[in-house]
Protein backbone atom coordinates (compact mmCIF):
# COMPACT_ATOMS: atom_id res chain seq x y z
CA UNK A 1 0.00 0.00 0.00
CA UNK A 2 1.27 3.81 -0.67
CA UNK A 3 -0.79 6.32 0.43
CA UNK A 4 -0.51 10.04 -1.37
CA UNK A 5 -2.05 13.11 -2.38
CA UNK A 6 -0.96 15.84 -5.44
CA UNK A 7 -0.51 19.57 -3.92
CA UNK A 8 0.12 22.11 -6.44
CA UNK A 9 -1.03 25.90 -6.95
CA UNK A 10 -4.27 26.70 -8.62
CA UNK A 11 -4.26 25.64 -12.59
CA UNK A 12 -0.59 23.82 -12.58
CA UNK A 13 -2.47 20.54 -13.84
CA UNK A 14 -3.31 18.49 -10.73
CA UNK A 15 -6.95 17.19 -11.85
CA UNK A 16 -5.28 16.30 -15.37
CA UNK A 17 -2.52 14.21 -13.60
CA UNK A 18 -5.11 12.48 -11.76
CA UNK A 19 -6.93 11.57 -15.39
CA UNK A 20 -3.72 9.69 -16.12
CA UNK A 21 -2.91 8.03 -13.29
CA UNK A 22 -6.89 6.39 -13.52
CA UNK A 23 -6.38 5.89 -17.60
CA UNK A 24 -2.61 4.59 -16.59
CA UNK A 25 -4.14 2.09 -13.96
CA UNK A 26 -7.06 1.26 -15.73
CA UNK A 27 -8.96 2.60 -13.06
CA UNK A 28 -12.15 4.31 -15.40
CA UNK A 29 -13.24 2.56 -18.58
CA UNK A 30 -12.48 4.58 -21.86
CA UNK A 31 -15.75 4.80 -22.07
CA UNK A 32 -16.58 6.63 -18.62
CA UNK A 33 -13.40 8.65 -18.72
CA UNK A 34 -14.16 12.52 -19.58
CA UNK A 35 -11.71 15.69 -18.42
CA UNK A 36 -10.97 16.33 -14.93
CA UNK A 37 -13.12 13.10 -13.87
CA UNK A 38 -12.09 13.43 -10.23
CA UNK A 39 -13.71 16.73 -10.19
CA UNK A 40 -17.50 15.32 -9.72
CA UNK A 41 -18.89 18.79 -9.12
CA UNK A 42 -20.62 20.60 -12.18
CA UNK A 43 -19.15 23.74 -10.39
CA UNK A 44 -15.40 22.48 -10.40
CA UNK A 45 -15.88 21.79 -14.19
CA UNK A 46 -17.17 25.27 -14.88
CA UNK A 47 -15.09 26.89 -12.78
CA UNK A 48 -12.03 25.14 -14.01
CA UNK A 49 -10.51 24.58 -10.35
CA UNK A 50 -10.70 21.64 -7.37
CA UNK A 51 -12.83 22.48 -4.44
CA UNK A 52 -13.27 19.21 -2.79
CA UNK A 53 -10.85 16.77 -1.93
CA UNK A 54 -11.32 13.44 -4.15
CA UNK A 55 -9.48 9.96 -2.85
CA UNK A 56 -9.17 7.08 -4.95
CA UNK A 57 -7.73 3.80 -5.36
CA UNK A 58 -5.29 2.91 -7.95
CA UNK A 59 -4.03 -0.86 -8.88
CA UNK A 60 -0.67 -0.74 -10.27
CA UNK A 61 1.77 -3.12 -10.74
CA UNK A 62 0.51 -5.28 -7.40
CA UNK A 63 0.58 -2.36 -5.38
CA UNK A 64 -2.67 -0.22 -4.45
CA UNK A 65 -1.86 3.43 -4.64
CA UNK A 66 -4.42 5.30 -2.94
CA UNK A 67 -4.60 8.81 -3.92
CA UNK A 68 -6.60 12.14 -2.78
CA UNK A 69 -6.75 14.59 -5.34
CA UNK A 70 -6.73 18.20 -3.61
CA UNK A 71 -7.36 21.66 -4.28
CA UNK A 72 -4.95 24.62 -5.10
CA UNK A 73 -6.81 27.63 -3.72
CA UNK A 74 -5.87 29.30 -0.67
CA UNK A 75 -9.38 29.53 0.32
CA UNK A 76 -9.12 25.36 0.63
CA UNK A 77 -6.31 24.90 2.87
CA UNK A 78 -8.08 23.15 5.47
CA UNK A 79 -9.28 20.31 2.77
CA UNK A 80 -5.38 20.08 1.55
CA UNK A 81 -4.21 19.87 5.71
CA UNK A 82 -6.61 17.32 6.17
CA UNK A 83 -5.84 15.24 3.09
CA UNK A 84 -2.26 15.17 4.26
CA UNK A 85 -2.83 14.08 7.56
CA UNK A 86 -4.16 10.76 5.94
CA UNK A 87 -1.11 9.94 3.30
CA UNK A 88 2.78 9.48 3.69
CA UNK A 89 3.51 11.04 0.90
CA UNK A 90 2.84 14.18 -1.50
CA UNK A 91 3.60 15.07 -5.52
CA UNK A 92 4.93 19.03 -5.10
CA UNK A 93 3.16 19.79 -8.67
CA UNK A 94 4.43 23.01 -10.49
CA UNK A 95 3.66 24.21 -14.11
CA UNK A 96 6.84 25.32 -16.27
CA UNK A 97 5.35 28.05 -17.97
CA UNK A 98 4.97 29.62 -14.56
CA UNK A 99 7.27 28.37 -12.33
CA UNK A 100 6.72 28.43 -8.14
CA UNK A 101 3.87 30.51 -6.98
CA UNK A 102 2.62 31.17 -3.61
CA UNK A 103 0.06 28.65 -3.03
CA UNK A 104 2.74 26.33 -4.09
CA UNK A 105 5.02 27.18 -0.94
CA UNK A 106 1.74 27.52 1.12
CA UNK A 107 1.05 23.58 0.58
CA UNK A 108 4.49 22.60 0.50
CA UNK A 109 4.83 23.90 4.15
CA UNK A 110 1.91 22.24 5.11
CA UNK A 111 3.28 19.07 3.52
CA UNK A 112 7.07 19.23 5.54
CA UNK A 113 4.48 19.80 9.02
CA UNK A 114 3.25 16.19 8.21
CA UNK A 115 6.58 14.95 7.79
CA UNK A 116 5.51 13.67 4.17
CA UNK A 117 7.86 12.22 1.61
CA UNK A 118 7.68 15.11 -1.45
CA UNK A 119 8.44 14.04 -4.73
CA UNK A 120 9.10 17.13 -7.08
CA UNK A 121 7.47 17.17 -10.37
CA UNK A 122 7.96 19.99 -13.30
CA UNK A 123 4.53 19.72 -15.45
CA UNK A 124 3.81 20.85 -19.21
CA UNK A 125 7.27 20.79 -20.30
CA UNK A 126 5.69 20.26 -23.72
CA UNK A 127 4.46 24.06 -23.77
CA UNK A 128 6.68 26.19 -25.99
CA UNK A 129 7.05 28.49 -23.33
CA UNK A 130 7.88 26.38 -20.63
CA UNK A 131 10.85 27.20 -18.61
CA UNK A 132 11.52 23.73 -17.77
CA UNK A 133 15.41 23.82 -16.38
CA UNK A 134 14.86 27.50 -14.56
CA UNK A 135 11.33 25.60 -12.88
CA UNK A 136 13.59 22.96 -11.88
CA UNK A 137 16.34 25.07 -10.61
CA UNK A 138 13.89 26.91 -8.32
CA UNK A 139 12.39 23.72 -7.32
CA UNK A 140 15.74 22.13 -6.45
CA UNK A 141 16.73 25.18 -4.29
CA UNK A 142 13.10 25.27 -2.48
CA UNK A 143 13.15 21.44 -1.40
CA UNK A 144 17.08 20.89 -1.04
CA UNK A 145 16.74 18.04 -3.62
CA UNK A 146 19.54 17.51 -6.65
CA UNK A 147 17.80 18.95 -10.04
CA UNK A 148 18.55 15.43 -11.68
CA UNK A 149 16.05 13.83 -8.89
CA UNK A 150 12.96 16.23 -10.36
CA UNK A 151 10.78 15.08 -12.16
CA UNK A 152 9.90 16.29 -15.73
CA UNK A 153 6.47 15.77 -17.19
CA UNK A 154 3.29 16.92 -19.41
CA UNK A 155 0.07 15.58 -17.57
CA UNK A 156 -1.95 16.40 -21.09
CA UNK A 157 -0.15 14.04 -23.04
CA UNK A 158 0.92 11.46 -20.48
CA UNK A 159 4.37 12.21 -20.94
CA UNK A 160 6.50 10.15 -18.11
CA UNK A 161 3.61 10.19 -15.76
CA UNK A 162 4.11 6.02 -15.45
CA UNK A 163 7.54 7.62 -13.88
CA UNK A 164 5.86 9.32 -11.15
CA UNK A 165 3.88 6.11 -10.10
CA UNK A 166 7.65 4.16 -10.33
CA UNK A 167 8.87 7.43 -7.79
CA UNK A 168 5.66 6.73 -5.28
CA UNK A 169 6.30 2.89 -5.17
CA UNK A 170 10.18 3.61 -4.53
CA UNK A 171 10.48 6.39 -2.44
CA UNK A 172 6.94 6.91 -0.40
CA UNK A 173 7.05 4.75 2.43
CA UNK A 174 4.50 1.96 3.19
CA UNK A 175 2.16 2.72 5.88
CA UNK A 176 2.86 0.73 9.61
CA UNK A 177 1.15 -2.83 9.66
CA UNK A 178 -1.02 -2.68 12.57
CA UNK A 179 -3.47 -5.13 11.50
CA UNK A 180 -3.50 -6.70 15.06
CA UNK A 181 -4.59 -4.13 17.17
CA UNK A 182 -8.19 -2.65 17.54
CA UNK A 183 -9.86 -1.00 14.61
CA UNK A 184 -8.70 2.79 14.82
CA UNK A 185 -9.86 5.60 11.93
CA UNK A 186 -8.93 9.23 11.49
CA UNK A 187 -12.28 11.03 9.54
CA UNK A 188 -10.93 12.95 7.08
CA UNK A 189 -14.09 14.13 5.30
CA UNK A 190 -17.79 12.75 5.17
CA UNK A 191 -20.58 13.01 2.88
CA UNK A 192 -24.26 12.52 3.06
CA UNK A 193 -26.78 10.17 1.09
CA UNK A 194 -30.51 10.39 1.73
CA UNK A 195 -30.81 6.32 1.53
CA UNK A 196 -27.61 5.75 3.43
CA UNK A 197 -27.07 8.42 5.73
CA UNK A 198 -23.70 9.66 6.57
CA UNK A 199 -20.92 8.55 4.79
CA UNK A 200 -17.58 9.28 6.57
CA UNK A 201 -14.24 9.08 4.69
CA UNK A 202 -11.35 6.85 6.38
CA UNK A 203 -8.10 6.41 6.76
CA UNK A 204 -7.32 3.42 8.59
CA UNK A 205 -4.20 3.58 11.28
CA UNK A 206 -5.04 0.23 12.76
CA UNK A 207 -6.85 -3.20 12.96
CA UNK A 208 -9.33 -3.30 10.47
CA UNK A 209 -13.08 -3.17 10.12
CA UNK A 210 -16.24 -5.73 8.69
CA UNK A 211 -19.50 -4.62 7.69
CA UNK A 212 -21.89 -5.28 10.74
CA UNK A 213 -19.45 -3.62 13.39
CA UNK A 214 -20.38 -1.45 16.05
CA UNK A 215 -17.82 1.80 16.43
CA UNK A 216 -17.88 4.77 18.20
CA UNK A 217 -16.88 8.31 17.29
CA UNK A 218 -14.67 9.25 20.13
CA UNK A 219 -15.31 13.09 20.38
CA UNK A 220 -18.77 12.72 19.72
CA UNK A 221 -19.56 9.72 21.85
CA UNK A 222 -21.79 8.42 19.28
CA UNK A 223 -22.44 5.02 18.54
CA UNK A 224 -22.91 3.31 15.03
CA UNK A 225 -23.27 -0.18 13.51
CA UNK A 226 -21.28 -0.30 10.37
CA UNK A 227 -24.08 -0.61 7.31
CA UNK A 228 -21.12 -0.66 4.28
CA UNK A 229 -17.66 -0.34 3.72
CA UNK A 230 -15.81 0.48 0.93
CA UNK A 231 -13.18 1.88 -1.41
CA UNK A 232 -13.21 4.56 -3.84
CA UNK A 233 -12.86 3.90 -7.64
CA UNK A 234 -13.72 6.72 -7.88
CA UNK A 235 -17.59 5.68 -6.99
CA UNK A 236 -18.02 3.93 -4.16
CA UNK A 237 -16.95 0.48 -4.32
CA UNK A 238 -18.24 -2.23 -1.65
CA UNK A 239 -15.61 -4.48 0.13
CA UNK A 240 -15.12 -7.45 2.52
CA UNK A 241 -13.28 -5.06 5.25
CA UNK A 242 -10.61 -2.05 5.42
CA UNK A 243 -7.84 -2.71 7.06
CA UNK A 244 -4.57 -0.89 8.37
CA UNK A 245 -2.83 1.60 6.03
CA UNK A 246 -5.57 1.72 3.91
CA UNK A 247 -8.46 4.93 2.68
CA UNK A 248 -11.87 4.00 2.16
CA UNK A 249 -15.47 5.00 3.40
CA UNK A 250 -17.91 3.20 6.18
CA UNK A 251 -22.20 4.21 5.67
CA UNK A 252 -23.21 4.79 9.23
CA UNK A 253 -26.94 5.14 8.80
CA UNK A 254 -26.58 8.07 10.57
CA UNK A 255 -29.12 10.56 9.94
CA UNK A 256 -28.54 13.78 12.42
CA UNK A 257 -25.09 15.10 10.68
CA UNK A 258 -24.11 17.00 13.93
CA UNK A 259 -23.02 13.38 14.84
CA UNK A 260 -20.12 13.06 13.20
CA UNK A 261 -16.89 15.89 12.87
CA UNK A 262 -14.20 15.65 10.73
CA UNK A 263 -11.00 14.91 12.32
CA UNK A 264 -12.65 12.74 15.23
CA UNK A 265 -11.54 9.04 15.78
CA UNK A 266 -13.52 6.02 15.11
CA UNK A 267 -12.75 3.14 17.13
CA UNK A 268 -14.74 -0.18 17.71
CA UNK A 269 -16.94 0.02 20.40
CA UNK A 270 -16.15 -0.58 24.02
CA UNK A 271 -12.85 -0.17 23.07
CA UNK A 272 -11.01 2.30 25.42
CA UNK A 273 -7.35 3.95 24.11
CA UNK A 274 -6.06 7.65 22.84
CA UNK A 275 -7.61 9.06 19.51
CA UNK A 276 -5.19 9.91 16.92
CA UNK A 277 -4.42 13.77 16.21
CA UNK A 278 -7.03 15.72 14.58
CA UNK A 279 -7.07 18.50 13.04
CA UNK A 280 -6.87 22.25 14.49
CA UNK A 281 -10.28 24.31 14.87
CA UNK A 282 -10.35 26.02 11.72
CA UNK A 283 -10.68 29.95 12.34
CA UNK A 284 -13.16 31.73 9.94
CA UNK A 285 -11.03 34.52 8.24
CA UNK A 286 -14.96 36.24 6.70
CA UNK A 287 -17.78 36.74 7.84
CA UNK A 288 -20.99 37.30 6.24
CA UNK A 289 -24.92 36.79 6.33
CA UNK A 290 -26.64 34.40 4.31
CA UNK A 291 -31.19 35.19 4.28
CA UNK A 292 -33.57 32.74 2.24
CA UNK A 293 -35.46 35.57 -0.03
CA UNK A 294 -38.22 33.91 1.19
CA UNK A 295 -38.59 33.46 5.05
CA UNK A 296 -40.95 30.40 4.42
CA UNK A 297 -37.07 29.05 2.95
CA UNK A 298 -35.46 29.40 6.86
CA UNK A 299 -35.66 25.62 7.86
CA UNK A 300 -35.11 24.65 4.49
CA UNK A 301 -31.58 26.91 4.53
CA UNK A 302 -30.78 25.45 8.12
CA UNK A 303 -31.01 21.98 6.88
CA UNK A 304 -29.14 22.70 3.56
CA UNK A 305 -26.48 24.36 5.46
CA UNK A 306 -25.84 21.53 8.09
CA UNK A 307 -25.71 19.07 5.22
CA UNK A 308 -23.14 21.48 3.89
CA UNK A 309 -21.26 21.47 6.61
CA UNK A 310 -20.64 17.64 6.70
CA UNK A 311 -18.83 17.80 3.35
CA UNK A 312 -17.51 21.01 3.99
CA UNK A 313 -16.18 21.46 7.55
CA UNK A 314 -14.81 24.73 7.38
CA UNK A 315 -18.30 26.95 7.09
CA UNK A 316 -19.05 28.07 10.83
CA UNK A 317 -22.75 29.26 11.26
CA UNK A 318 -25.05 30.70 13.67
CA UNK A 319 -28.48 32.00 13.78
CA UNK A 320 -29.16 35.64 13.24
CA UNK A 321 -31.97 38.31 12.79
CA UNK A 322 -32.45 41.10 10.62
CA UNK A 323 -34.51 44.30 10.81
CA UNK A 324 -34.24 43.86 7.06
CA UNK A 325 -33.82 40.79 5.56
CA UNK A 326 -35.68 38.74 8.44
CA UNK A 327 -34.44 35.63 10.13
CA UNK A 328 -30.92 34.15 8.48
CA UNK A 329 -26.96 32.67 9.68
CA UNK A 330 -23.89 34.43 10.64
CA UNK A 331 -21.82 32.24 8.42
CA UNK A 332 -17.54 32.22 8.46
CA UNK A 333 -15.77 31.31 5.79
CA UNK A 334 -12.00 30.60 4.62
CA UNK A 335 -12.42 33.75 2.03
CA UNK A 336 -14.27 35.11 -0.46
CA UNK A 337 -14.04 32.63 -3.56
CA UNK A 338 -15.14 29.78 0.23
CA UNK A 339 -18.07 32.43 0.25
CA UNK A 340 -18.48 32.64 -3.12
CA UNK A 341 -18.59 29.02 -3.80
CA UNK A 342 -21.10 28.07 -0.75
CA UNK A 343 -23.40 30.46 -1.64
CA UNK A 344 -23.35 29.26 -5.65
CA UNK A 345 -23.85 25.68 -3.76
CA UNK A 346 -26.91 26.46 -1.86
CA UNK A 347 -28.68 27.60 -4.69
CA UNK A 348 -27.48 24.61 -7.02
CA UNK A 349 -27.51 21.68 -4.72
CA UNK A 350 -30.38 22.47 -2.69
CA UNK A 351 -32.61 24.87 -4.61
CA UNK A 352 -32.23 27.98 -2.51
CA UNK A 353 -32.64 31.65 -3.59
CA UNK A 354 -30.07 33.20 -0.85
CA UNK A 355 -29.27 36.80 -0.45
CA UNK A 356 -25.79 37.53 1.06
CA UNK A 357 -24.66 40.57 2.85
CA UNK A 358 -21.20 42.33 2.90
CA UNK A 359 -18.43 40.35 3.93
CA UNK A 360 -16.70 41.51 7.47
CA UNK A 361 -14.01 40.40 9.55
CA UNK A 362 -13.86 39.40 13.76
CA UNK A 363 -13.00 42.30 15.52
CA UNK A 364 -11.77 42.30 19.26
CA UNK A 365 -13.26 44.60 21.34
CA UNK A 366 -12.27 45.58 24.45
CA UNK A 367 -14.23 47.49 27.23
CA UNK A 368 -12.99 49.58 30.39
CA UNK A 369 -14.17 46.37 32.39
CA UNK A 370 -11.69 44.26 30.71
CA UNK A 371 -13.82 42.30 29.33
CA UNK A 372 -13.11 41.29 25.83
CA UNK A 373 -16.02 40.53 23.31
CA UNK A 374 -15.71 39.93 19.76
CA UNK A 375 -17.65 41.72 17.18
CA UNK A 376 -18.49 40.54 13.61
CA UNK A 377 -21.08 43.26 12.63
CA UNK A 378 -21.84 47.29 13.60
CA UNK A 379 -25.40 45.65 15.14
CA UNK A 380 -23.28 44.52 17.63
CA UNK A 381 -21.26 47.29 18.39
CA UNK A 382 -21.09 48.50 21.69
CA UNK A 383 -21.90 51.90 23.69
CA UNK A 384 -18.56 54.04 21.99
CA UNK A 385 -17.89 55.60 25.85
CA UNK A 386 -17.07 51.99 27.33
CA UNK A 387 -14.28 50.97 24.49
CA UNK A 388 -10.90 50.94 25.84
CA UNK A 389 -9.29 49.22 22.64
CA UNK A 390 -10.26 47.71 19.29
CA UNK A 391 -8.22 44.82 17.46
CA UNK A 392 -8.53 43.31 14.12
CA UNK A 393 -7.17 40.46 12.38
CA UNK A 394 -3.68 40.71 10.67
CA UNK A 395 -2.30 37.82 8.17
CA UNK A 396 0.53 37.30 6.97
CA UNK A 397 0.92 37.41 2.74
CA UNK A 398 3.75 36.06 0.52
CA UNK A 399 3.83 37.59 -3.08
CA UNK A 400 4.74 35.98 -6.07
CA UNK A 401 5.80 38.24 -8.84
CA UNK A 402 7.99 38.97 -11.65
CA UNK A 403 11.41 41.20 -10.37
CA UNK A 404 9.36 43.64 -13.14
CA UNK A 405 6.06 44.10 -11.51
CA UNK A 406 7.96 44.23 -8.10
CA UNK A 407 7.64 48.16 -7.99
CA UNK A 408 3.63 47.96 -8.81
CA UNK A 409 2.82 45.31 -6.55
CA UNK A 410 4.82 47.14 -3.57
CA UNK A 411 3.26 50.27 -4.39
CA UNK A 412 -0.59 48.19 -3.90
CA UNK A 413 0.48 46.97 -0.78
CA UNK A 414 1.09 50.05 0.44
CA UNK A 415 -1.70 51.41 -0.56
CA UNK A 416 -3.43 48.78 1.23
CA UNK A 417 -2.03 48.94 4.48
CA UNK A 418 0.94 46.63 4.13
CA UNK A 419 4.02 46.23 6.58
CA UNK A 420 6.78 44.95 4.51
CA UNK A 421 9.14 42.29 6.30
CA UNK A 422 11.52 40.48 4.00
CA UNK A 423 12.24 39.92 0.23
CA UNK A 424 13.21 36.53 -1.17
CA UNK A 425 14.96 35.14 -4.31
CA UNK A 426 13.29 32.14 -5.86
CA UNK A 427 16.62 31.24 -7.96
CA UNK A 428 19.95 32.01 -6.81
CA UNK A 429 21.49 31.98 -10.24
CA UNK A 430 18.63 34.04 -11.77
CA UNK A 431 16.45 37.05 -9.51
CA UNK A 432 13.70 37.63 -12.11
CA UNK A 433 11.06 36.41 -9.60
CA UNK A 434 10.82 37.39 -6.17
CA UNK A 435 8.78 36.16 -2.90
CA UNK A 436 7.74 39.95 -1.05
CA UNK A 437 6.70 39.03 2.72
CA UNK A 438 4.09 41.39 4.29
CA UNK A 439 1.48 41.55 7.28
CA UNK A 440 -2.01 43.01 6.05
CA UNK A 441 -5.20 44.07 7.54
CA UNK A 442 -7.49 40.69 6.50
CA UNK A 443 -10.32 43.44 6.24
CA UNK A 444 -7.85 45.88 3.26
CA UNK A 445 -7.62 42.32 1.03
CA UNK A 446 -10.97 41.10 1.26
CA UNK A 447 -12.82 42.89 -1.53
CA UNK A 448 -10.72 44.06 -4.38
CA UNK A 449 -7.14 43.64 -3.56
CA UNK A 450 -6.57 40.25 -5.71
CA UNK A 451 -8.39 41.44 -8.51
CA UNK A 452 -5.88 44.67 -8.22
CA UNK A 453 -2.55 42.35 -7.51
CA UNK A 454 -3.34 40.39 -10.95
CA UNK A 455 -4.39 43.72 -12.72
CA UNK A 456 -1.12 45.84 -11.91
CA UNK A 457 1.31 42.30 -12.72
CA UNK A 458 -0.42 41.88 -16.00
CA UNK A 459 -1.70 38.06 -13.92
CA UNK A 460 1.39 37.08 -13.34
CA UNK A 461 1.74 37.80 -9.47
CA UNK A 462 0.10 35.22 -6.83
CA UNK A 463 -0.97 35.39 -3.50
CA UNK A 464 -0.58 33.44 -0.23
CA UNK A 465 -2.10 34.19 3.16
CA UNK A 466 -2.50 33.01 6.54
CA UNK A 467 -3.68 34.44 9.91
CA UNK A 468 -1.02 36.36 11.79
CA UNK A 469 -2.42 37.39 15.32
CA UNK A 470 -5.24 40.61 16.37
CA UNK A 471 -3.53 44.40 15.90
CA UNK A 472 -4.81 47.54 17.51
CA UNK A 473 -7.11 49.60 14.74
CA UNK A 474 -8.65 52.55 14.43
CA UNK A 475 -12.59 51.46 13.64
CA UNK A 476 -16.07 53.49 14.34
CA UNK A 477 -19.82 52.56 14.06
CA UNK A 478 -21.34 54.47 11.21
CA UNK A 479 -25.53 55.29 11.25
CA UNK A 480 -27.27 55.86 8.26
CA UNK A 481 -30.08 58.51 9.15
CA UNK A 482 -33.14 58.90 6.58
CA UNK A 483 -35.59 61.50 7.19
CA UNK A 484 -33.57 61.79 10.45
CA UNK A 485 -34.72 58.15 12.05
CA UNK A 486 -31.88 55.71 12.06
CA UNK A 487 -32.11 52.71 10.26
CA UNK A 488 -30.38 49.90 12.28
CA UNK A 489 -29.80 47.31 8.99
CA UNK A 490 -27.87 50.20 7.42
CA UNK A 491 -25.19 51.04 10.45
CA UNK A 492 -21.61 49.83 9.38
CA UNK A 493 -18.34 49.52 10.42
CA UNK A 494 -15.56 51.45 9.17
CA UNK A 495 -12.13 52.40 9.40
CA UNK A 496 -11.56 56.18 10.53
CA UNK A 497 -9.89 57.18 7.80
CA UNK A 498 -12.18 55.81 4.92
CA UNK A 499 -15.10 57.57 6.86
CA UNK A 500 -16.22 59.57 4.82
CA UNK A 501 -15.51 57.69 1.53
CA UNK A 502 -17.86 54.60 2.71
CA UNK A 503 -20.25 57.34 4.25
CA UNK A 504 -20.49 59.32 0.89
CA UNK A 505 -21.07 56.02 -1.15
CA UNK A 506 -24.28 54.89 1.22
CA UNK A 507 -25.75 57.95 1.13
CA UNK A 508 -25.47 58.61 -2.91
CA UNK A 509 -26.86 54.61 -3.29
CA UNK A 510 -29.46 55.87 -1.10
CA UNK A 511 -30.53 58.78 -2.58
CA UNK A 512 -30.76 56.72 -6.07
CA UNK A 513 -33.06 53.83 -4.63
CA UNK A 514 -35.37 55.72 -2.72
CA UNK A 515 -38.63 56.79 -4.14
CA UNK A 516 -39.45 60.43 -4.06
CA UNK A 517 -42.10 61.46 -1.58
CA UNK A 518 -44.59 64.93 -1.39
CA UNK A 519 -41.51 66.06 0.29
CA UNK A 520 -37.50 66.27 0.55
CA UNK A 521 -35.92 63.13 2.35
CA UNK A 522 -32.55 64.19 3.72
CA UNK A 523 -30.16 60.84 3.90
CA UNK A 524 -27.33 61.13 6.31
CA UNK A 525 -23.66 59.05 7.28
CA UNK A 526 -23.29 60.03 11.18
CA UNK A 527 -20.52 59.01 13.52
CA UNK A 528 -21.00 59.49 17.12
CA UNK A 529 -23.48 62.40 16.03
CA UNK A 530 -21.34 64.48 14.26
CA UNK A 531 -22.66 64.06 10.26
CA UNK A 532 -19.88 63.11 7.93
CA UNK A 533 -22.39 62.69 4.50
CA UNK A 534 -25.56 63.92 3.74
CA UNK A 535 -27.82 63.77 0.50
CA UNK A 536 -31.08 64.79 -0.35
CA UNK A 537 -33.55 63.04 -2.07
CA UNK A 538 -35.77 66.00 -3.84
CA UNK A 539 -39.56 65.93 -3.15
CA UNK A 540 -42.71 65.25 -5.50
CA UNK A 541 -44.30 68.53 -6.77
CA UNK A 542 -47.80 68.91 -7.15
CA UNK A 543 -48.37 72.06 -9.29
CA UNK A 544 -51.29 73.67 -7.16
CA UNK A 545 -51.78 76.30 -9.02
CA UNK A 546 -52.50 75.14 -12.28
CA UNK A 547 -56.27 75.28 -11.18
CA UNK A 548 -55.96 79.03 -11.23
CA UNK A 549 -56.15 81.06 -14.84
CA UNK A 550 -56.07 85.18 -14.77
CA UNK A 551 -56.94 86.83 -11.36
CA UNK A 552 -54.29 88.82 -8.91
CA UNK A 553 -50.88 87.05 -8.70
CA UNK A 554 -51.47 87.05 -5.03
CA UNK A 555 -53.36 84.35 -5.05
CA UNK A 556 -50.87 82.09 -6.77
CA UNK A 557 -48.25 83.10 -4.00
CA UNK A 558 -50.80 82.40 -1.17
CA UNK A 559 -51.77 78.64 -2.19
CA UNK A 560 -47.93 78.35 -3.05
CA UNK A 561 -47.19 79.18 0.44
CA UNK A 562 -49.89 76.60 1.87
CA UNK A 563 -48.29 73.90 -0.44
CA UNK A 564 -45.08 74.72 1.56
CA UNK A 565 -46.34 74.66 4.72
CA UNK A 566 -47.95 71.55 3.80
CA UNK A 567 -44.21 69.79 2.89
CA UNK A 568 -43.20 70.99 6.01
CA UNK A 569 -45.70 69.53 8.23
CA UNK A 570 -45.31 66.37 6.47
CA UNK A 571 -41.48 66.33 6.49
CA UNK A 572 -41.75 66.35 10.31
CA UNK A 573 -44.54 64.04 10.35
CA UNK A 574 -43.79 61.63 7.08
CA UNK A 575 -42.63 57.96 7.48
CA UNK A 576 -39.87 57.13 4.49
CA UNK A 577 -40.28 53.60 3.73
CA UNK A 578 -36.84 52.24 2.24
CA UNK A 579 -37.56 49.67 -0.11
CA UNK A 580 -36.04 46.32 0.19
CA UNK A 581 -33.52 46.64 -3.11
CA UNK A 582 -31.91 49.38 -1.26
CA UNK A 583 -30.61 47.25 1.50
CA UNK A 584 -29.95 45.12 -0.80
CA UNK A 585 -27.68 47.22 -2.90
CA UNK A 586 -25.79 48.71 -0.02
CA UNK A 587 -25.28 45.62 1.71
CA UNK A 588 -24.59 42.75 -0.68
CA UNK A 589 -21.01 42.62 -2.10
Amino acid sequence: IRNFCIIAHIDHGKSTLADRFLELTDSVSKRKMREQFLDQMDLEREKGITIKLQPVRLKYKGYELNLIDTPGHVDFTYEVSRSLAAVEGAILLVDATQGIQAQTLGNLYLAMEHDLTIIPVVNKIDLPNAQVEKTIQELSQLIGVKAENVLKVSAKKGLNTEKILERIIKDVPPPPKKENESFKALIFDSDYNEFKGVIVYVRVFEGSINTGGMIEMMAEKKEAEILEVGYFSPELIKSEKLKAGQIGYLVTGLKDVNQVKVGDTVIKRGVKGQPLPGYQEIKPMVFASLFPSSGEDYEKLRNAIEKLRLNDASIVFTPEHSTALGFGFRCGFLGLLHLEIVQERLEREYNLEVVTTVPSVAYRVFLDNNKMIVIHNAEEWPDPNKIRKVEEPYVKVDLVTPKEFMGEVIRLVNDYGGLYKNTEYLNFTDDSRVILHYEMPLASILIDFYDKLKSVSSGYASLNYEFADYRPTEIEKMDILVAEERVPALSTLVYKKKAYQEARRIVDTLKEVILRHQFVIKVQGVIGGKIIASAEVKALRKDVTAKLYGGDVSRKKKLSAKQKKGKKKMRARGRVEIPSKAYLKVLKR
